[in-house]
């Protein structure tokens, strides 16, 4: 076991590496001896600096791409210094006043449009790709819902959804239903269920049918199996929005053609990105993964910053900013958090 990062390096090697991987995002290139000396402002001479390199290179934190060449962070020294040495620059107060303005301007277009124009926000300030889930639909308010039948016993749900939201649904039911038999468990859900939250009403949706199934009246049983499909999680529902992965392209890390189209091909299909957010779900704070933590080839030379953001207090998703490794994170992580917080401010129902 390695011990501790605060017992491994003294504050002359922290103050060296901090400003290694500074250049090193800045430039993308190797560090010398000699600039690293003046970058770092340290009374120290290039011999010594040297040193001190060296015994970081042995510790894992910087290497050589080549020989006789300066030194780069490695994802260990990225690491490091993201948990030890980071310096958050907040976020200007007008900044952030345009990204309150731009998504409060975009809630009418709903959660969808919400989720498009924060990830577009996140590209837009950071230059990287921005990447934001779906919320989940656990916390959305049933205000009204209609159903329209449809061929091969398929149902067509309309669902209006906390203020003026509206989702379209087709699911599969058991048999074919009449119009008139729709309407009669629309207006049952309406009349029961209008006001309460989704997963509340599939919750006593199913806790009636498992109480006493064989006592349920026909309209309850009906309302059970129609509505019960009606608002069951969708497999695709937590799907998400990214914008700007044509920064992606500008970037050395990916300069092969075959791997930025593996990447591109991993963010359309979304299973592997889907598995990787919903990792992000299940931490408070911001998230950074660095290269290969992610537990995927695809991000080698890449990190991925997320957060979770909120609606009323419960998580609701998550969103984030895919880079390389040499991202500027003192400049992205505040960019990340306080878009998870706008977006979950404008998807409040009750704002």
């Amino acid at each position: 076991m390695s011990p501790p990062h605060d017992q491994e390096l003294n504050k002359r090697a922290r103050t060296l590496l901090r400003a290694l991987v500074h250049r090193y995002i800045r430039d993308g290139k190797p560090v010398g001896s000699r600039i690293l000396a003046r970058e770092a402002q340290l009374p120290l001479s290039p011999a010594t600096v040297r040193n001190v390199m060296a015994d970081l290179e042995e510790q894992g934190y910087i290497t050589a791409p080549y020989t006789s060449a300066g030194r780069i962070p490695t994802e260990r020294g990225l690491r490091f210094y993201v948990d030890c040495l980071l310096q958050i620059q907040p976020m200007a107060d007008d900044t952030v006043e345009r990204l309150r303005r731009r998504l409060s301007r975009d809630r009418q277009e709903g959660s969808e449009g919400l989720v498009d124009s924060a990830s577009n926000l996140l590209s837009r300030f950071t230059q990287l790709a921005g990447v934001v889930t779906l919320p989940r639909r656990e916390w959305a308010v049933l205000r009204h819902v209609e159903f329209l039948p449809l061929s091969g016993k398929r149902v067509l749900a309309i669902l209006v959804i906390n203020e003026s939201e509206v989702q379209n649904r087709v699911i599969k039911v058991d048999r074919e239903h009449s119009d008139s038999e729709l309407q009669q468990i629309a207006n049952f859900l309406n009349e029961e269920f209008a006001g309460l939250e989704i997963a509340a009403i599939r919750e006593r949706l199913i806790d009636e049918m498992r109480a006493d199934q064989f006592r349920l009246d026909e309209l309850m049983s009906k309302a059970a199996e129609v509505g019960g499909k009606a608002f069951a999680p969708e497999l695709d529902e937590e799907g998400y929005v990214v914008a700007g992965q044509t920064n992606l392209m500008e970037l050395e890390e990916l300069s092969n053609v075959e791997r930025l189209r593996q990447l591109f091909d991993a963010l359309s299909r979304k299973r592997d990105i889907l598995h990787l957010l919903d990792r992000c779900a299940c931490a408070e704070g911001v998230q950074i993964y660095i290269g290969n933590e992610a537990g995927y080839d695809l991000f080698d030379g890449l990190s991925l910053v997320t957060t979770r953001y909120a609606v009323e207090g419960e998580p609701a998703g998550v969103l984030g900013v895919i880079g390389p490794t040499r991202m500027p994170y003192d400049r992205v992580v505040p960019i990340v958090d306080v878009t998870a917080r706008l977006l979950g401010a404008a998807l409040n129902p009750s704002r």
